[in-house]
């Protein structure tokens, strides 16, 4: 059952506009979700539920990067969709000085990545460009996504929501982001995201789990650092 809801939950995610709804989802593939976290005023990180959702959408587990052995039908196509990190700057690309001033902090994480999820961090990649926060917002914003949502548009998760946080930044209608439908449009909630960010004073200086934090005010401030490093390879490739 579980195989099923891997090859399924990514299947319906192909236009970037779609919306990933997991209520009820339990039911279909057999899994046991655990309680939502405790939510923070703005958003905070995916809760158990979404995580297990997501995790088993993007395959975790079920893939070994280092070797680059697919497992169990998993496709390898390439370091950007498997997760491995790049070592070769793309002409005409972003620098990683430009990507990652300060380095990274921490121990960092990786995810492979679908079509969906590529999709949605290209539009967030436009609308940096659009915004002007450049290749630097842009790498704030594509990491603060992975934490969110792992780079999928989630829809409302029923019992098992955040509150009412949806989409790719899991932004709140209640606290003022917008509808419901504005915050599940990954144009939309990329544009309010870094609307957010610009005010933040002194943003590009700060390190990135700082100036993510300031906008998301999330329950696990900390946990942004993880994804730097893939935000940072994917922004240089799809720039």
């Amino acid at each position: 059952m579980k195989l099923d809801f891997t090859r399924w939950l990514p299947a319906i995610a192909k236009d970037r506009r779609t919306v990933l709804s997991i209520a009820g989802v339990a039911a279909l593939g057999g899994l046991a979700f655990g309680p939502a976290a405790v939510a923070a005023p703005v958003t905070s990180g995916p809760h158990e539920g979404a995580r297990a959702a997501i995790d088993l959408a993007t395959g975790k587990g079920r893939q070994d990067v280092t070797t680059g052995e697919g497992r169990q039908g998993v496709t390898v196509e390439s370091g950007l969709t498997t997760g491995t990190p790049t070592t070769e700057v793309p002409a005409g690309k972003p620098s990683t000085d430009d990507l990652i001033p300060r380095g990274v902090e921490g121990a960092q994480s990786r995810v492979p990545l679908d079509d969906a999820q590529l999709a949605n961090a290209k539009e967030i990649i436009a609308e940096a460009k659009r915004s002007g926060v450049g290749e630097r917002g842009a790498v704030i914003g594509v990491a603060t996504s992975l934490q969110e949502s792992k780079l999928y548009n989630l829809g409302h998760l029923g019992a098992y929501n955040d509150h009412d946080s949806q989409g790719l930044f899991q932004q709140r209608p209640s606290s003022g982001w917008g509808t419901p439908e504005q915050v599940t449009d990954p144009r939309y909630a990329s544009r309010a995201f870094f609307g957010a960010l610009k005010n933040v004073h002194g943003w590009r200086d700060l390190p990135l789990t700082t100036a993510a934090q300031t906008v998301q005010v999330s329950a696990y401030p900390y946990a942004y650092a993880q994804w730097e490093q893939q935000a940072a390879d994917i922004v240089q490739q799809l720039w």
